[in-house]
């Protein structure tokens, strides 16, 4: 174990992952983390790390081999979308998706090797990709490409993806849904107000994993009183289950006054979260979390909402 418990992903290599700054999905995202993680003195709560590119046979444990080199050629010119017009392709993706995914299964590594107990990754948690397509965003699944390492390379039967972005994880739902290893829980808008448009509450799992998945939909302009109330089902389906590694997607777009959702929670709700995590993990997993930022779209509460989770995280 290294001098602290947990650690922080910074680096210039995960912020190239964007499309301008133009865009809601920019640069800025992680640098106003960065810039509230040292104001908040949080260097010295934490160890950093620096970002770990990988290889596309890392890639292709979750996306197809058709689709990696899609994104390697589209990479080259930045011309274009990968989906149907909500992810463009920019120049250098394929580099900065690498960078995103090399850091998660990097912070994996540490953690399954308890070199650290929680892991935090900024810019990380794109959990809309598909094995095949890109959206919403996201060129590559991350999760899918950790959930995949945790059943292939270290035999993990029992993988916890707790999601609480304003949008459903469907990349990660649809790819797993018949697969009873991932336990899967999901809070987030309901996807009759939002994109994807997805996670009813009746999406619980085919076939032998019936029953391994949670979908809760949240109406919009849910506010903290409405998460605390719903947020106990979480808990007590991780307990039911438990879990041997637990992923949090702590996206930011579910706080109040983001530009993209209708979600009305604060800081309070994700910190909660990270801390209520970090006791199940303690108590099955080893202290194994691994916290990815996900979405989030307005900067003041990106600083405020990850920084929460972090000051969690090391305790």
């Amino acid at each position: 174990m290294n001098q602290h418990t947990c650690c922080v992903y910074l680096s210039d290599k995960l912020a190239s992952y964007g499309f301008g700054d133009n865009h809601p999905f920019g640069p800025q995202r992680h640098h106003v983390f960065e810039q509230a993680f040292y104001q908040k003195n949080l260097d010295q709560q934490v160890d950093i790390r620096a970002a770990v590119k990988t290889d596309q046979q890392a890639l292709a444990l979750f996306h197809t081999d058709e689709y990696i080199q899609k994104v390697i050629e589209q990479s080259k010119f930045g011309v274009g979308y990968l989906d149907q017009g909500d992810t463009p392709a920019f120049i250098g993706m394929f580099e900065a998706a690498s960078y995103v995914t090399g850091t998660v299964l990097d912070a994996i590594d540490q953690l399954m090797n308890q070199h650290y107990k929680t892991a935090f990754i900024p810019i990380a948690g794109l959990h809309h990709a598909r094995r095949h397509v890109a959206a919403g965003f996201c060129v590559v699944n991350d999760c899918g490409v950790a959930i995949e390492t945790l059943f292939q390379k270290y035999q993990l039967q029992r993988v916890a993806y707790v999601d609480i972005d304003a949008h459903h994880g469907d990349g990660v739902f649809y790819s797993f849904e018949d697969d009873a290893r991932l336990i899967f829980a999901d809070m987030h808008e309901d996807g009759r107000y939002l994109y994807p448009g997805t996670g009813a509450s009746n999406e619980v799992g085919k076939g032998d994993a019936a029953g391994t998945k949670l979908n809760i939909p949240m109406p919009p302009k849910s506010d903290d009183t409405l998460f605390f109330e719903m947020w106990p089902q979480v808990e007590s389906f991780l307990e039911k289950h438990k879990p041997e590694f637990i992923l949090f997607q702590c996206g930011a777009d579910s706080i109040k006054g983001d530009p993209i959702t209708d979600m009305e929670y604060s800081e309070k709700a994700h910190a909660y979260a990270a801390k209520r995590l970090c006791e199940i993990a303690n108590k099955h997993c080893g202290g194994k979390l691994l916290a990815m930022g996900g979405g989030g779209y307005n900067h003041d509460n990106i600083a405020k909402t990850w920084t929460a989770v972090v000051s969690e995280l090391h305790k």
